[in-house]
């Protein structure tokens, strides 16, 4: 980058010794135009080398002559001959087109580059239970990514960069997001075997009431659930009320009571058993995997994407 800024600041220079009343507004693209025509000797050559047309390229010229106050080429019937001026400028050109390229190649190279950090954001069961050995997984595949994890049952605002990459339960409804369902998380309730072995047996959903319960405190779906099988029930239902589903896990798992749960945590603990398997109209919850749209072009970001979307519908 600072060669490309020399070469550009000698170019300047090596001007303004032949002009001194050499404009400010000097168009530098035009050297792209001046350097086809002294390479390829004839307009009609320069225009095919650049893919443009052979009026575009006389204009180019003319300008640049008339900007730098001198002559460039001499017009002859066989083409374009440089004039002196033209090849004491030739050297310096070819460094700032270099230059330029160079800077085009760091551009694009960080662009490509796939190290870095990418920041996460996934709901609370999800960063708990199934990020950790996804990510263990990834390490070995992306190495040179490192991983920033917001564990949060908030929907973080990607178009503020609160997040690269959400997996998110609904869908995001913002245009400028990509969104993709990688699945559907598949909720049951479930007990841990010590406490079903002391409690009456269930064998319809009406039993539920007659069992100790666990739920949420502030999200009222699952007592919208029961109310949709029929069930009117309140909060006073739940002998364990909490939002926080780390918790509700936890206490299924010592024993307290039966806990509404999504299948893939419950798998984790062979001691926690499925209550009414498929006896309950519990609704499986969407997946969504959401990125920016500059997924399209940083490589690390499509990079981690591409292997959440492939790894989780595996795990849920």
């Amino acid at each position: 980058m600072f060669g490309a800024l020399h070469n550009c600041i000698y170019i300047y220079n090596s001007y303004a010794l032949l002009n001194t009343t050499m404009p400010t507004s000097f168009d530098w693209s035009l050297i792209r135009s001046f350097l086809a025509a002294l390479d390829q000797g004839s307009l009609l050559g320069a225009a095919r080398m650049l893919k443009t047309s052979q009026p575009t390229l006389g204009r180019h010229i003319a300008e640049l002559e008339s900007q730098l106050g001198v002559v460039l080429f001499e017009r002859t019937g066989r083409g374009l001959v440089p004039t002196a001026t033209a090849l004491q400028l030739a050297d310096a050109a070819r460094g700032m087109e270099a230059g330029a390229l160079q800077l085009t190649r760091t551009l694009s190279g960080a662009q490509a580059q796939t190290t870095g950090t990418v920041r996460i954001t996934a709901s609370v069961p999800v960063a708990v239970q199934l990020m950790p050995p996804l990510l263990a997984r990834m390490r070995l595949a992306l190495p040179d990514i490192q991983v920033e994890l917001v564990s949060s049952n908030q929907v973080s605002n990607l178009l503020r960069r609160e997040a690269d990459i959400a997996v998110r339960m609904v869908r995001p409804a913002q245009g400028t997001l990509v969104a993709k369902k990688i699945g559907n998380v598949v909720v049951g309730a479930y007990a841990h075997r010590s406490y079903l072995a002391r409690r009456s047996a269930i064998r319809q959903p009406t039993d539920l009431l007659q069992h100790e319960l666990i739920g949420n405190d502030t999200d009222p779906s699952i007592l919208r659930g029961f109310q949709a099988m029929g069930y009117p029930v309140g909060p006073e239902a739940f002998a364990l009320r909490t939002d926080d589903f780390i918790v509700q896990w936890q206490a299924v798992r010592a024993g307290l009571g039966i806990g509404f749960l999504a299948d893939y945590m419950a798998r984790t603990d062979p001691d926690v058993l499925p209550v009414l398997h498929g006896l309950l109209p519990i609704p499986e919850l969407p997946m969504w995997l959401a990125v920016h749209r500059e997924i399209r072009t940083n490589r690390r970001i499509r990079a981690v994407y591409d292997f959440l979307a492939e790894a989780l519908p595996h795990l849920i």
